[in-house]
């Protein structure tokens, strides 16, 4: 979700040069198949990569000319951003604006007029650093989290116009060492947070700067220059491939940026410095691409709005003709919007300086003040019925104790204590799938006079020795085992996770589940096993809500029990195992799926808050339709106990 704005060939006052018009389109399409879900570009999100090398170049390049021949004027150089970046923006937040108050649901909409303040502000970057992932759940409804790239850049030409005349003032000498020690030391901090999961890496401006910096320094001559024609073909060809293999190769899963991130810039970089007069120049100056990549700033600015609204209308990602469709369409206004609206204002005989700037003001006072009215009505609801509400209302039917108690470990907090004010005999120790189950589990606990403790870690499977790509879940696991054998007191240990992911069900993590059962068993703890829950292709509380409004709300249901088992057989064969051993087994599928197709709401009431996180309402379905109030363990090492819990439902 990113690219920056194209430069127009009059602003460049050396020879145009139409291959890099076609690197723009060679970053946009990975970026546009990747959103429309085309299969083969799973790592199509490098295209921002190679957006920022060639903004860098070339801005660099125009900003050192003008420096050097002593002509240069930041109130120019804004203009010319103001030109470039406003006008097409502020059409396409406003639109989104618009669109999203008619379509959105109440849950939905409160985000975007947020996001539309940020991303006017040119502060977006930072507003979904806090709010979301780029991968994370939530993404496909944010129509505007695409201008967060727009941010990082307009961040960087704050200040880097400056840095380049003080510079040219004080230490003309020092330029190019001094941006390679910049660049060197974004990178290695890139390097350094590669794994960090709170989205610094990927959205801020410290680890994004060294990609700008790569272009700006090719456009210094920081690179000699290639006079063999026979090397500049090969560094072409190198870097055409480099670029290649990450859009074909990456995916959700790839550590990124990072280490990851060096081919698509590297890559980039190449082109631009050995592409001119090379076979692979004159494809780059083909007109198709060139076409494309005159229109790629439109082009990246209204296809993920596109794509999100039109996935939110149908509630499905995009497939098929429609796919074809919203490409066409994405292609279209591109046009359009290129056409009619950056072309005239780039003409400064259209548009003079003042009256852009008026513009740029006015337009940006408008967005503010639009965004600051729909954030006032705090998600609208009075366009919706009552049933379309009361099914909404299931986006924030999660554990109270969500915020303060989950992820302790990650916030160097102690772990939650829930139930009735006692010391706690039990634990639940689990991913963010134990969140709602800890709290339900607490609410018969307090009925005993009981309590148990919550440790939970966002993506981390209740596994020792489990790392996946972030090795913060061997921290947190390990922190988990350690108070387990500390503390006599626990006598009983709750395991759940997001079992039925498609990930968990490997023979290598089975096997580690299983040891990591088979340690707390050894410590003379009882276990119970909270099997995975059905995952919905579908935001719960959403659909429901669609439903509503459609008035087809009895249509409601979820997947199969068939599909979920299929989804998990070495995992329940396992927990199978552990049944014969005397390990209690705790299966959502009982309470959830016993009609063969699962259920999605029960008593009006959404069994989700989102896809596959269950619901306060949900996790309560499953504690009490397992009678699964803490059972007194059978490796006692305390004498008096409560009576006998019923055994649960198996």
């Amino acid at each position: 979700m990113h690219g920056p704005a194209p430069m127009a060939a009059i602003d460049h006052p050396h020879r145009y040069r139409r291959d890099i018009d076609g690197l723009r389109a060679l970053a946009i399409l990975p970026v546009l198949l990747f959103h429309a879900h085309v299969p083969g570009f799973s790592g199509g999100y490098v295209g921002v990569d190679i957006f920022f090398v060639i903004s860098g170049f070339l801005i660099t390049g125009i900003l050192s000319r003008d420096i050097d021949q002593g002509r240069f004027s930041l109130i120019r150089f804004y203009e010319r951003r103001f030109r470039r970046i406003i006008p097409a923006l502020a059409l396409m937040i406003l639109v989104t604006l618009a669109l999203a108050a008619w379509l959105y649901l109440p849950g939905d909409l409160e985000g975007v007029p947020r996001s539309a303040l940020a991303a006017t502000l040119f502060a977006s970057n930072l507003w979904f650093f806090t709010d979301t992932g780029y991968f994370a759940g939530g993404a496909d409804v944010k129509p505007l989290l695409h201008t967060w790239s727009l941010a990082v850049e307009e961040q960087f030409y704050i200040g880097f116009p400056i840095l380049l005349m003080l510079l040219a003032r004080h230490a003309p000498r020092w330029r190019t060492a001094t941006l390679w020690g910049m660049a060197a030391a974004s990178l290695l901090l890139a390097i350094g947070m590669e794994r960090d999961t709170s989205g610094f890496t990927f959205y801020l401006l410290p680890t994004r700067a060294w990609e700008l910096f790569a272009g700006g320094l090719l456009a210094l001559g920081a690179v000699p220059a290639l006079r063999r024609r026979w090397l500049r073909e090969g560094v072409a060809a190198i870097g055409l491939i480099a670029i290649a293999l990450p859009v074909f190769l990456y995916d959700r899963a790839t550590i990124f940026p990072g280490v990851t991130a060096l081919p698509p810039v590297l890559g980039a970089a190449a082109l631009l410095h050995a592409a001119p007069g090379t076979r692979i120049g004159r494809v780059l100056s083909q007109p198709l691409l060139v076409g494309i990549g005159l229109v790629s700033y439109s082009l990246y600015l209204w296809h993920w709005p596109l794509i999100v609204f039109t996935e939110y209308a149908t509630d499905a990602p995009l497939s098929g003709a429609l796919r074809l469709v919203v490409i066409a369409v994405a292609f279209l206004l591109a046009y359009l919007s290129w056409r009619l609206v950056e072309r005239p204002f780039r003409n400064r005989n259209r548009v003079p300086a003042r009256a852009i700037f008026r513009f740029t003001a006015a337009a940006m006072t408008l967005l503010c003040l639009a965004s600051l009215a729909l954030m006032a009505l705090g998600g609208w609801p009075t366009r919706f019925s009552a049933p379309v509400l009361a099914q909404m209302a299931g986006q924030r039917d999660f554990s109270p104790m969500r915020h303060r108690c989950h992820d302790s470990f990650m916030r160097d907090a102690a772990p939650c204590t829930l139930g009735a004010p006692v010391r706690a005999d039990a634990m639940l120790w689990a991913d963010s799938h134990g969140v709602e189950l800890a709290y339900a589990l607490s609410l018969e606990a307090r009925a005993q006079g009981r309590a148990l403790i919550q440790r939970t870690t966002s993506s981390c499977p209740p596994v020792l020795a489990y790392e996946a790509t972030d090795p913060r879940c061997a921290a947190a696991n390990r922190a988990a085992f350690a108070a387990l054998r500390a503390d006599p007191r626990i006598r009983r240990v709750y395991l759940s996770a997001f079992w039925a992911n498609g990930d968990f069900d490997a023979p290598d993590f089975v096997a580690r589940l299983d040891r990591t059962i088979a340690a707390i068993r050894d410590e003379r703890r009882d276990v119970v096993l909270i099997g995975p829950v059905p995952p919905q292709p579908f935001d719960v509380p959403r659909h429901l809500a669609h439903l509503a409004r459609a008035g087809r709300l009895d249509q409601a249901q979820g997947v199969s029990r068939a599909w979920v088992e299929a989804r998990t057989p070495h995992l329940r064969a396992l927990f199978a195992r552990w049944q014969d051993r005397g390990v209690t087994l705790i299966d959502p599928l009982r309470a959830l799926c016993a009609a063969g197709t699962c259920a999605i709401t029960a008593d009006g009431k959404p069994l989700y808050f989102d896809s596959h996180h269950l619901s306060v309402a949900g996790a309560t379905r499953v504690v009490r339709y397992g009678r699964f109030p803490i059972p007194p363990p059978s490796h006692s090492r305390r004498a008096a106990i409560p009576p006998p819990a019923p055994r649960p439902d198996r």
